[in-house]
């Protein structure tokens, strides 16, 4: 492809133009695995195909939700975050590694628990990477289900 345009050398600073970051897509996603626990645990066992069905669907999206955040906490931390960023943030790659855990813990299992700390994970890195644009942030209740708190500007 290169040979065709003539270029020797391409460069590119980052996947998307600078300034289009913001971890509410992996806050909602969180926010998704919480609900599909509530609903999964809501559900009346039984053997029909309806429960089969039902059971299926919730867990499909739960699993989907959870790589979601481990997709959008990735490309921040691997974009976003420089260097100098960590130096004031030095546990932000633990955090980051810690969410692609709990993420992955919340595919494996079906836990209230685990749900809850993984939006929590989720929060704190949000808190991080607003406190690094000098943006002041706060805790909101979602307005739709689960109704959880998540980090947003002020």
């Amino acid at each position: 492809m290169l040979d065709l345009l003539k270029l020797d050398t391409v460069k590119a600073h980052c996947d998307v133009p600078c300034g289009i970051y913001d971890p509410i897509s992996a806050q909602i996603a969180a926010l998704s695995v919480i609900r599909m626990v509530d609903l999964m645990e809501a559900l009346e066992k039984s053997d029909s195909l309806e429960y089969i069905n039902t059971i299926s669907r919730h867990v499909s999206v739960k699993e989907e939700e959870s790589e979601k955040v481990k997709h959008e906490i990735r490309v921040i931390w691997g974009d976003f975050i420089k260097p100098p960023m960590v130096e004031k943030y030095p546990n932000v790659h633990a955090l980051a590694h810690n969410i692609m855990a709990l993420a992955s813990a919340n595919r494996q299992h079906v836990s209230k628990a685990k749900a809850l700390e993984l939006l929590e994970a989720v929060n704190e890195f949000a808190e991080i990477f607003w406190a690094l644009k000098e943006v002041k942030t706060k805790r909101v209740k979602a307005n739709y289900l689960p109704n959880e708190e998540i980090v947003v500007p002020a």
